[in-house]
């Protein structure tokens, strides 16, 4: 069989070799289903007979795509050499099997016959800055303003409709309240702009791929005759609009292979629905199912863990996964005194892990979270560390965009004079203070010899500038003012909480996306941050705040190419594998996330997310929370995880005694010792008189210590005397 079926087991082969009819193959992690999938392609042409044009197979990435496809090419033998040639650039070509995302083999269907559907074939695809600007000239024509109704909402709400194939006419009948009225008017006029634009948004790819099968039974019939054999990967994560098409497509031969795992199943936020893998065989009554159990990942005792956490669910299909890999490392279950403790029995398990290696390989370390607000203390002990670390899936804390809104508000607060933050945040939100009217103002500054924010107060004097928009600049420099006025009574994180209601930042923000939801997130964590200067006087805590924020970023200089630990959110280790894996913040509230307490479908896909999070792990596995975090701007006591309660015993040791967690009282566990003390190093006693070093500054001396702040003269005489929070600051005191 050319070795098509060497190296795979029983099940694989199963698999593998079944020919017509539907197959549902049940994939648990790490049980090579994408070498399954690219196997059976590769038997269908090799053994079958069928031809590579007949053959179709969809995955959810770009990535993904080009990972099977080049193993597909690997398969075949060498009299197809034309499949050598990896230019898959026209996914529809007649001499190779079809390999691309859902959305890619939709355009290519699309631009051959979107005419039928009174488009262009030459349609242009609209990104989200462009559907924004459309949506918001949509609105102007309504007359509906930004202030009542964000535009942002609007084409979330319109992006789920279409991802359940509900178009414009037909979601009038799904209003129950007043922003469902606002979309249902807006829906059909956004849709109408875009085809006079002669445009589709994302969305409408797969949804017009669905309407043209539908409304022309021919179309349907010649690429139902042209993909005789499919396959999905992936398919626990389809949508209603993915589930149509391939129904679309498989109905005439009934060939569909779909491979997956309901337990993987963790993005039901973004439309993923459950149900199309779990009635597959309502809808193929005739299917052949192949359950994939064993793993060539993990170790049989994290598989045990993981299999203890996932039974609980009761939306799934029932398998146990198993390995060669007998035994293995108990699971380390850590509990800390707080969120910087936590981050710190990481980094030293990290270091002490590696010790006596000759090279120390981090990339064999990923540390998971369940919000990406999570990683900023991470980072912060990383770095003082010297541990160097990636972010995946995520940016790193301080260079978030608002983030760096936030601060740079904060420094113009402190130094209005400050011409770079005040051009990054004078239009953040909107204030229609556009490009020119800035370019009016930079060439009053220079001709006067002012500062830009100077000619700001001095805008009654340019003659050049419309009233609106002089008017527009006399509300900012008012808020400017304002806020100056109330940074000398409030703290770093009361002026943070100031700027996000005043400025708008907050409103802007909270437009009822996923994505603006992280981003508050993100904004409540540096008020998380600046909660550590609030002894300071007012004025002061903001200045030592901003002080030692840049500090933090200015350091963070290491190379994150090659040899680092990986730090992201499970959501986007799917797919992923790691030697050590450490799982952060396993509390109540955090994960499992607070809003699937009251919805049991939802703290399933929790508990999925935490099953996803455990089978990552090739060799090691840690669980860690905290009895106290600030997280998102508050201190929070949090019970352990109840996923931590699913686990055996046995199968776990603690650093708070050999008495496990479901045999305990969180109040019990809060009265437990921690043999490992905080990191000394991070919070060092000092005296006025001490020589001290610091990473970034060097040497100096210590002059005065009030409040946990230590004034330092260093002896580099550009940098001079600066005062640092001993908690932040990287300073270690050194002999005389």
């Amino acid at each position: 069989m050319s070795g098509i079926l060497d190296n795979l087991n029983e099940k694989q082969i199963e698999a593998v070799t079944h020919f017509t009819g539907p197959l549902l193959v049940i994939a648990g992690a790490g049980s090579g289903k994408t070498r399954a999938l690219t196997h059976r392609i590769a038997y269908l042409i090799e053994e079958k007979n069928i031809n590579p044009w007949n053959i179709l197979a969809v995955t959810f990435t770009n990535k993904a795509a080009n990972e099977m496809k080049k193993r597909v090419v690997k398969l075949l033998s060498k009299n197809r050499e034309f499949l050598i040639n990896e230019n898959f650039s026209d996914l529809l070509r007649d001499d190779l099997p079809a390999i691309g995302t859902f959305h890619s083999i939709c355009v290519r269907i699309l631009r051959k016959n979107i005419h039928l559907l009174d488009y262009e074939n030459s349609f242009v695809i609209y990104d989200t800055a462009d559907q924004t600007i459309l949506m918001k000239r949509v609105m102007e024509g309504l007359l509906i303003e930004e202030k009542r109704v964000n535009p942002k909402a609007l084409l979330n709400h319109i992006s789920n409709a279409k991802n359940q194939l509900i178009g414009p006419k037909e979601y009038s009948s799904y209003t129950s309240d007043y922003f469902a009225e606002k979309v249902a008017e807006i829906y059909p006029k956004y849709q109408s702009a875009l085809q006079k634009n002669n445009a589709l948004d994302f969305d409408d790819i797969i949804m017009k791929t669905v309407e043209l099968f539908q409304k022309f039974p021919e179309i349907l019939d010649t690429y139902q005759e042209k993909f005789k054999f499919i396959s999905v990967d992936e398919y626990q994560d389809t949508n209603r609009a993915q589930y149509e098409l391939i129904k679309l497509l498989a109905q005439k031969y009934r060939n569909l292979c779909v491979i997956g795992d309901v337990d993987q199943s963790i993005y039901g936020w973004r439309g993923a629905t459950i149900q199309n893998i779990l009635d597959f065989e309502k809808d193929y009554p005739e299917t052949k199912i192949v359950v994939l159990e064993e793993n060539y990942r993990s170790t049989q005792l994290i598989l045990d863990a993981s299999n203890d956490v996932i039974s609980k669910n009761q939306q799934r299909k029932e398998k146990n996964l198993w390995t060669e890999r007998k035994g293995g490392e108990k699971i380390q279950h850590w509990l800390a005194d707080n969120e910087r403790h936590e981050a710190e029995l990481i980094a030293r398990e990290v270091v002490a892990s590696q010790q006596g290696n000759e090279y120390v390989d981090y990339n064999n370390f990923v540390v998971l979270y369940r919000t990406n607000a999570q990683s900023r203390v991470l980072e912060e002990v990383f770095l003082r560390y010297g541990i160097p670390y990636r972010i995946v899936g995520g940016i790193k804390f301080y260079e978030r965009k608002e983030v760096k809104d936030l601060v740079a508000y904060l420094r113009l607060i402190q130094n209005p004079n400050d011409s770079v933050s005040l051009l990054r945040v004078i239009n953040t939100p909107a204030r229609k203070i556009g490009t020119k009217t800035l370019e009016v103002l930079q060439e009053f500054a220079t001709k006067n010899g002012v500062s830009l924010f100077k000619a700001m107060l001095l805008v009654n004097e340019i003659k050049d500038l419309q009233e609106a928009k002089s008017e527009a600049i006399n509300n900012f420099v008012k808020l400017i003012k304002e806020l100056e006025e109330l940074n000398k009574e409030n703290r770093a994180s009361g002026m943070i909480k100031y700027v996000l209601n005043k400025s708008g930042y907050k409103k802007m923000l909270d437009d009822g996306s996923v994505e603006g939801e992280a981003r508050l997130e993100n904004t409540a964590e540096l008020i998380s941050v600046a909660h550590k200067y609030d002894e300071l006087e007012p004025g002061i805590s903001l200045s030592i705040f901003l002080e030692e924020i840049s500090l933090i970023a200015d350091i963070d200089s290491m190379d994150e190419k090659d040899n680092a630990v990986t730090m992201m959110t499970v959501h986007s280790a799917k797919g992923l594998e790691f030697p050590y894996v450490f799982i952060s913040g396993l509390e109540e509230g955090i994960f499992p996330h607070n809003r699937s307490m009251l919805d049991r479908s939802e703290l399933e896909e929790e508990r999925r997310l935490m099953y996803v999070a455990m089978t990552r792990a090739m060799d090691k596995l840690y669980f860690l929370h905290a009895r106290t975090r600030m997280l998102y701007g508050e201190s929070r006591t949090n019970a352990p995880s109840q996923f931590l309660e699913d686990i055996d015993n046995e199968l776990m040791e603690t650093n708070f005694g050999a008495v496990a967690r479901r045999h305990m009282s969180v109040a019990e566990i809060d009265r437990r010792p921690i043999p490992v003390e905080l990191d000394k190093g991070v919070d060092i006693e000092l005296g006025v008189g001490d020589k001290v070093h610091h990473n970034s500054f060097g040497g100096g001396i210590v002059i005065d210590i009030k409040g946990g702040v230590a004034t330092v003269a260093f002896e580099d005489s550009k940098i001079g005397v600066k005062k640092l929070a001993l908690s932040v600051a990287p300073l270690k005191k050194i002999s005389a």
